[in-house]
């Protein structure tokens, strides 16, 4: 059976399959990615790590720790545990990056972890970066990153794939982020949320790594779980070009060259050589769920924002406004590389950053500083008046110099503006390209220096439907053949982690299963804790779970008695969640429509006085007759639920 690229390089990592089993979107596999990365929150899985009875790493050479969000902070305690982590990792022989050599993504790239047609993941939602370089990069939650240092596996459903098509040449002056900025914004009603996006078309071949990389990326605020180009010319000769500059350099600082061969351990001639011979690709017959044609000569330099990345304007609209503004940042894993820092530099240089404007500037990786600084960028951009920032994250998150300020504007070449992230919530953020952000440090309002039209986005998009399949799912020993309910309907969409378990609970750790069951859905609605009985099935509407990642938003379900939730979709990270504890969530779009249909989307809670039945071995979910089709719930997912979850499922393989 044909597949495209994604179900190609997740067929490959997978394990556990069924003699000629292969697979597609919708099926439950473990997974044994080739490295899963990392950063400062190391410190909050080390005790996950633990708590499991885990005491070494199962494969040390998967695993890489980095150092890059609150480098800025030199406390005695961020200090003390930045030092905890350090001696953990050489305890357990990982890969380890202190603080200043760079944002972990980064780091991930330069020193070959990111290999094309290998799965990476890492415990932030930015690892989809990697498929800039023809990587299936994706986040997991902390829980996952503990169960993949203990057993180098976790699970992983398989997104359904939509294909990006860009076709066309950018115009002079546009940029990858302006590329995904524009579609962030023209396709702005979730048309690729919890999808993988497969780029492709005749425009990828003009795209260079860094622009690739800028806009798989932001495929994360588009909504996407990963976003990967196809492996190419200008791919193999970016992975040669590393090599060499790694042999100018030495193998000095690479930690897992244990052997001691002068040979580096990822990037080396043999490995790019046999990569070259059988690049992956996409089958000519694959099926998408969605196709999406774009034309990349009608993107212009353009804004996103304020506050949302789902409202983008032409820069030379915004010019118009007169949007003045204070504080600009050329930082984070999206747009701090070699390429983008030249373009600020072209910009500004001989010239001085307006009076009333902070720039401030923060290379992705020290190797980044090392080569901005040779060809004269970086100190061009401080010439001009730049405040510099050491390789790292920081402003973009909220940490360290260089905050928004009450009543402030800030332009940034970061990859989010949600309110509040960059400082304060009464300032306003705007995201633009690393050359209109210097642009508009030097004028003192949102501008650019080219002459620019404003000519409209051209791109449509084909949805596809692909008939049902009859299953018939190998049900395990201990997971049931079927589940029966009544069905609660809560209609909600984008229902909230705070809306199921309200905040004020997160951080109470001695709160009681009793307790969690007793406020669950305590902030959406105050009567659901005595409209539902135990057994219930809730269903949901779409896009379930959204917002924080507190894991007892599925516990608190779990604990009130319901069997488990159906929705028209899900969080990703509720998902995992939900999985992680043992806790079954299943999408079923058809039932919710039909149930809206019904009762409405007015009364919070519904009694519907309904029963349903659920065949997972048939895949199959029936309710007054009517007979739905579900994903099936393969091995992987149900040897979770059976141990009750992730780390009970990782224990039992120790």
């Amino acid at each position: 059976m044909s597949q495209n690229l994604i179900e190609k390089i997740a067929q490959r990592f997978a394990v556990g399959l069924e003699e000629n089993q292969i697979v597609h979107s919708g099926d439950f596999i473990t997974l044994q990615p080739a490295h899963v990365m990392t950063h400062d929150n190391t410190g909050a899985v080390i005790p996950k790590f633990k708590s499991i009875g885990a005491t070494k790493m199962a494969n040390p050479r998967q695993v890489v720790h980095t150092l890059d969000h609150n480098i800025q902070d030199k406390s005695e305690a961020n200090l003390a545990k930045y030092a905890k982590i350090e001696a953990f990792s050489n305890e357990m022989g990982v890969d380890f990056y202190p603080a200043g050599r760079g944002i972990g993504h980064q780091i991930m790239c330069e020193e070959g972890y990111a290999f094309p047609g290998t799965v990476v993941v890492a415990s932030d939602s930015h690892s989809n970066m990697y498929g800039g370089l023809g990587v299936l990069g994706t986040p997991v939650v902390r829980t996952d990153a503990a169960a993949l240092w203990a057993s180098g596996k976790t699970w992983w459903q398989i997104p359904p794939v939509a294909k990006v098509v860009l076709n066309g040449k950018l115009k002079p002056g546009v940029t990858g982020k302006d590329v995904i900025i524009t579609l962030a914004g023209y396709f702005n009603q979730d048309e690729v949320l919890n999808h993988a996006i497969e780029f492709s078309g005749s425009g990828i071949a003009e795209l260079s790594i860094d622009q690739r990389l800028s806009i798989a990326n932001m495929t994360t605020e588009w909504g996407a779980l990963a976003g990967v180009f196809p492996i190419d010319k200008r791919t193999i000769n970016w992975l040669k070009a590393r090599q060499s500059v790694i042999e100018k350099r030495g193998l000095a600082g690479v930690p897992s060259d244990a052997d001691g061969n002068g040979v580096h351990p990822r990037l080396n001639s043999e490995r790019i050589a046999e990569l070259e011979q059988n690049k992956p690709a996409a089958d000519e017959d694959a099926f998408y769920a969605k196709e999406i044609i774009f034309d990349l000569s009608t993107v212009r330099p353009i804004v996103s924002g304020p506050d949302t990345v789902k409202v983008s304007t032409p820069v030379s609209v915004m010019e118009k406004k007169e949007v003045k503004i204070h504080k600009a940042y050329l930082v984070s894993c999206v747009n701090s590389r070699v390429e983008d820092i030249a373009q600020a530099a072209e910009i500004v240089r001989g010239k001085t950053i307006h009076p009333e404007v902070e720039f401030y500037i923060a290379p992705a990786s020290s190797e980044v500083l090392a080569e901005s600084k040779k060809m004269g960028d970086w100190q061009a951009l401080l010439d001009a008046g730049a405040i510099e920032l050491p390789p790292g994250c920081g402003p973009c998150i909220g940490l360290g110099a260089g905050l928004l300020e009450d009543g402030e504007v800030g332009i940034s070449a970061t990859n989010r503006n949600f309110k509040g992230r960059m400082g304060s919530k009464n300032a306003q953020a705007y995201l633009a390209s690393p050359a209109v952000v210097a642009a508009s440090a030097l004028a003192g309002k949102i501008t650019f220096t080219q002459e620019s039209d404003s000519t409209e986005p051209n791109g449509k998009i084909t949805i596809h439907s692909k008939p049902a399949e009859k299953a018939s799912v190998k049900i395990l020993d201990g997971f049931p053949e079927t589940i029966t309910g009544a069905l609660v309907f809560c209609p909600q969409d984008n229902m909230n982690t705070d809306g199921i378990y309200p905040g004020k609970y997160t951080y109470k750790d001695d709160i009681t299963p009793e307790e969690q069951a007793r406020v669950v859905m305590e902030n959406y609605d105050p009567e659901f804790g005595k409209i539902v009985t135990e057994g219930n099935i809730l269903v949901g509407g779409f896009n379930f779970g959204t917002g924080s990642s507190r894991e007892q938003a599925a516990t608190a379900l779990k604990y009130r008695g319901i069997q488990l939730v159906l929705a028209g979709s899900f969080s990703e990270t509720y998902k995992r969640n939900a999985i992680n504890n043992g806790f079954l969530v299943i999408e079923a779009p058809e039932l919710v429509n039909d149930l809206r249909a019904r009762f409405g989307d007015k009364a919070l809670t519904v009694k519907t006085g309904m029963q349903a039945e659920i065949n997972f071995k048939t895949a199959q979910l029936t309710v007054d007759g009517k007979t739905y089709t579900i994903a099936a719930i393969g091995a992987a997912a149900q040897e979770i639920i059976i141990e009750g979850g992730l780390e009970n499922w990782v224990k039992s393989r120790l």
